[in-house]
């Protein structure tokens, strides 16, 4: 979707000017944004459900309590994956972005983005990630 979205936004710029641009750009952004979100709920509506199946004990507090410190746990590893994988990500994208760079301009004296360049797909690629990660 967000792929999709950026060659419609281009489109947009391209033939009919900025304030339809900004206009695909930001309804693309929004679904991805929304789809996230509902993901996101749909995921912790389903862990909570079954935190509390099966639960006897009588008392709905204690149960919604215990699956609430469970989810916290679940969140706080979440977080620590998504930022190991930021990292890790974002390392191999910059080496990828720094050596079609490289080969491109210094060896081959061919322009950035130039599609005789082959590292310019990854380089593309991690243009395209960094783009669904909000990160620009």
């Amino acid at each position: 979707v967000a792929t999709d979205a950026n060659v419609r936004t281009t489109q947009a710029a391209d033939k009919e000017g900025l304030a339809k641009a900004l206009r695909v750009a930001f309804t693309g952004g929004a679904v991805m944004g929304f789809t996230v979100v509902g993901l996101g709920l749909l995921g912790l509506s389903i862990f909570y459900y079954l935190m509390t199946l099966g639960r006897t004990s009588g008392d709905i507090s204690t149960e919604a309590q215990d699956a609430m410190n469970a989810l916290a746990g679940f969140g706080f590893g979440a977080s620590s994956i998504a930022l190991f994988a930021r990292v890790a990500g974002g390392i191999y994208t910059k080496a990828a972005d720094v050596g079609a760079d490289l080969v491109g301009k210094v060896e081959m004296d061919i322009p950035e983005d130039d599609p005789r360049n082959p590292a310019v797909i990854a380089d593309n690629v991690g243009d395209n990630v960094g783009d669904v990660a909000g990160m620009g």
